[in-house]
């Protein structure tokens, strides 16, 4: 939620830096574990560190004649349920063979004695990572296409009947929403550094006034553009990435978090209100849910109640990064940043809690 006029995003974000001491690994032994898990791999390894990411630790690895990434869980004491990678190779296992856009996973370690953490090695996918929603650089013609080709990968993706690809037991059925709003409350007390009212308010008035349950699809968790890999010369979805918040659930709480950056700040890097949408090529929210429904036959029914539930999560997942802060966990360099955000993000969610009926 940074502000981007103190902010280049794409340089901030992109590409690699050397790793954070905290998260250094033994090459020796990720080299040994990869010729034996690793089909084809053959060493020696160069280990960098990827600049993007609040979460999990992820690791550029660089062969003489491949190039692959690592997730990790980060080191030290963590949340209960959070940091699973061992659930995001189940779930990009199971799309890959479905042939949908995710990078080629190899292999899962679940035993922490080879680098600290468990960990697995996927491939490096080549290609575009759009860190400003405004899509600087690009003709209005090719924002619209990358905005058209994210909407309809959300859609192919809540096409698939989990049960169908090896997924029915990716998560529970039914209350969705009941149970993770109950989730990110336990969340965000877990990790809570001071009182902050609009999130009390929250955790009172949501779980009282949950809409009527969808069907049960794969739901990404954090489905936005920063999060996809595009093909280098068109607007293309090469690989969805961060699978980590991934369970089954309703679709409308994806497709409505994709929606929330029409009601965050332009001045923001990941918001668009107030953005000359028109000029830009971007397409509307209303053009959005359109493009959407024609592919799934589904449409948000009451958007304020699900941008407040939204924005309270993303105020807890801030609130969180704050805590690995406190705790000396936090992943990224821009962590101090995001954990900033819990009060902004919190009062705006209360905003859409009262426009709902708060």
């Amino acid at each position: 939620m940074t502000d981007a006029s103190s902010l280049d995003a794409q340089t901030t974000f992109s590409g690699t830096r050397e790793v954070d001491p905290r998260y250094r690994l033994d090459e020796a032994a990720l080299d040994a574990w990869m010729t034996a898990h690793v089909a084809g791999h053959a060493g020696p390894l160069a280990v960098r560190q990827f600049k993007g990411g609040q979460s999990n630790p992820t690791y550029e690895l660089t062969t003489p004649t491949a190039t692959y990434v690592l997730r990790r869980k980060p080191p030290g004491v963590l949340l209960p349920s959070a940091h699973a990678v061992d659930r995001e190779f189940q779930v990009i296992s199971a799309l890959a063979a479905q042939g949908f856009p995710v990078a080629k996973p190899h292999a899962l370690c679940l035993d922490e004695a080879v680098i600290g953490s468990i960990f697995y090695v996927m491939d490096k996918v080549e290609g575009r990572i759009f860190w400003d929603l405004k899509l600087p650089g690009l003709t209005p013609a090719e924002r619209r296409a990358v905005y058209e080709a994210q909407t309809d990968t959300l859609a192919r993706l809540h096409a698939f009947d989990p049960a169908a690809i090896g997924l029915g037991d990716y998560g529970k059925a039914g209350n969705y929403f009941a149970r993770q709003v109950g989730r990110w409350t336990k969340q965000y007390r877990a990790s809570e550094t001071e009182p902050v009212p609009a999130m009390d308010r929250l955790i009172t008035f949501l779980p009282d006034s949950l809409p009527a349950e969808g069907p049960s699809r794969i739901v990404h968790g954090d489905f936005r553009l920063d999060n996809m890999i595009l093909a280098p010369d068109r607007a293309e979805v090469r690989a969805v990435l961060d699978w980590e918040l991934s369970t089954l659930g309703d679709p409308m709480a994806d497709f409505s978090y994709l929606l929330i950056a029409w009601a965050i700040p332009a001045s923001l890097r990941n918001g668009l209100a107030g953005a000359d949408l028109e000029a830009l090529g971007i397409p509307s929210v209303e053009e959005t849910v359109e493009r959407y429904a024609a592919a799934t036959g589904m449409r948000p029914a009451d958007l304020d109640w699900l941008y407040a539930y939204n924005l309270f999560r993303l105020a807890a997942i801030c609130q969180g990064i704050a805590g690995r802060v406190r705790d000396g966990t936090a992943a990224s360099a821009h962590a101090r940043t995001m954990a900033a955000q819990v009060g902004p993000l919190s009062d705006a969610a209360w905003g859409f809690a009262k426009t709902a009926g708060a």
